[in-house]
């Protein structure tokens, strides 16, 4: 049985975060500025960069506002930005979660309210200090899975070992999302043959031509020279690795950025935008992608990496899988788990049962090595969706 920090909103969390959100760039300096004393407290920064509204961006900063693993919410806006502070306020009160918002511009400057916000902080984080976990099952967590820093071992390592593990937690009722959809070109038909519907089937397929044709048209896939260094050779052949991640059982939906899975099993997340390409590269970053798998929900991620990442997250635990056995010796500090040593002889089913095993131990409060380093990455920037119809999730 794991153990979780209830919500008011029925949601339970695996961390009890204090969470700092910036509405606009220019207020990032002062939400950096409230968090510092408190950073190994629990208090996180988030926030959107952009001045102009998006839809997208609005949705997903409710999502992570009143994420399982959110407390509390601080807002910081400067004031004359075009982000719906008062919506996004809305729903984090809606949610039980404490809300306070500073306006700097209406505050008394940059001094003023970084006081301001560190007393809210403070408070927030004092409270949350003597909280106390409850029962939660396997069952009530959301997992996702993304992979970068790619080489030739991640798909024979790594991913499909990752693949085991999500085959059980989904069987036990956890919700699995993989992704992405610009880097499963070529797989398209294998998973319309584990889609739970005809319908759904369609619906993957689509999800990869569209992709296809995203990345043609910005004349550049989502394959980078450090892939082509580590040993793969084409978007294809990365494509089968990433796709190992997914494991074996049945697809059940396909869900967009900020949808959570209705249920336990496996969910495949399309971040690749609608329309037409306005926004350029569809993550410019792991870290993106990271973001997204948590406005879906995702209490954990699990990151598979053959060169090295050394990312975290401000909203989920990172759980880092390391493909390659010399970039584990070299990276010994940021990985929790040595998959590589399945090319020496471990079998992919011991490294599976290992990766189990640390979900369940990170969902009871077991740091993971980014969180012990203090990473907390995050980034948000400009996407459209569409909503996702009838034949994505199907009863």
């Amino acid at each position: 049985m794991l153990e979780g920090f209830a919500r008011q909103d029925g949601k339970k969390g695996i961390r009890n975060y204090v969470a700092v959100a910036y509405l606009v760039e220019c207020a990032r300096h002062v939400a950096n500025e409230i968090v510092l004393p408190h950073r190994d407290q629990g208090a996180q920064v988030i926030g959107f960069p952009g001045c102009f509204p998006n839809e997208y961006a609005q949705t997903m900063m409710e999502r992570l506002c009143t994420h399982p693993n959110i407390g509390a919410v601080l807002l910081v806006s400067l004031g004359c930005e075009s982000f719906n502070r008062f919506q996004l306020e809305k729903a984090i009160k809606d949610s039980g979660r404490p809300v306070q918002s500073i306006v700097i511009q209406k505050s008394g400057g940059t001094r003023k309210s970084i006081d301001l916000g560190r007393r809210f902080v403070g408070e927030q984080v004092g409270a949350m200090a003597s909280a106390t976990r409850v029962p939660m099952d396997v069952s009530e967590l959301i997992i996702g899975t993304v992979c970068g820093g790619s080489d030739g071992t991640s798909g024979i390592t790594g991913n499909p070992a990752v693949g085991l593990a999500f085959d059980r937690l989904g069987a036990e009722g956890a919700a699995c999302i993989f992704e992405e959809t610009g880097e499963l070109i070529g797989c398209e038909h294998i998973m319309a043959a584990r889609a739970s519907t005809p319908e759904l089937a369609v619906e993957l397929e689509q999800s990869v031509v569209k992709a296809a044709r995203y990345y043609a048209t910005l004349g550049f896939g989502s394959f980078a020279a450090g892939n082509a260094e580590g040993g793969l050779t084409t978007i294809e052949e990365k494509s089968m690795g990433a796709y190992a991640k997914s494991g074996s059982a049945q697809i059940r939906g396909l869900i967009k950025p900020g949808d959570t899975p209705p249920s336990g099993g496996l969910f495949l997340l399309d971040v690749v935008p609608d329309g037409e390409v306005r926004y350029g590269f569809p993550n410019v970053n792991d870290n993106a992608e990271i973001v997204e798998m948590a406005a879906c929900g995702a209490h954990l991620t699990l990151f598979v990496t053959g060169r090295g990442s050394v990312v975290g997250n401000a909203v989920s635990p990172v759980i880092k899988i390391c493909a390659n056995p010399e970039t584990y010796n070299n990276l010994a500090d940021d990985m929790d788990i040595n998959a590589g040593r399945i090319l020496n002889g471990t079998s992919l089913s011991e490294i599976g049962e290992e990766i189990y095993e640390q979900v369940l131990s990170v969902s009871s409060g077991k740091q993971t090595c980014s969180e012990e380093l203090g990473h907390a990455e995050f980034i948000l920037t400009y996407k459209i969706f569409e909503p996702i119809g009838p034949a994505c999730l199907p009863r």
